[in-house]
Parts: C-alpha cells; sequence; structure tokens
C-alpha cells in the first residue's frame, strides 16, 4: 500500500493504519489502549509503524 496513504490513515485512525501495516495481535491492542486513553500517543505509536 502506498506509504503516503499510511501515513494520512495513521493521522486520522491509527488503529487502522495499524492493521493495514502489521495485522492483528498484541501490538495492536497496545495501540487501541493509546487510542482511547488519549488520541496522540495512539497516532504518534502508528506513524512510528507506518514509517518503519
Amino acid at each position: 500500500m502506498n506509504k503516503l496513504v499510511l501515513i494520512l490513515i495513521a493521522i486520522f485512525l491509527p488503529p487502522v493504519a495499524f492493521v493495514l501495516k502489521r495485522g492483528c495481535g498484541r501490538d495492536l491492542l497496545i495501540n487501541i489502549l493509546l487510542c482511547l486513553l488519549v488520541f496522540f500517543p495512539g497516532m504518534v505509536h502508528a506513524l512510528w509503524v507506518v514509517s518503519k
């Protein structure tokens, strides 16, 4: 998938971008938890994974 599209998705819907890049797993649960607590850390986590 195009990296630019993944970055845009990571900004607006971090768990979706995470699933598209890595699939389901323990890290996805961490990302969802970060998004539920405060949106910004979940977004940073997804951007980090997508840009790797």
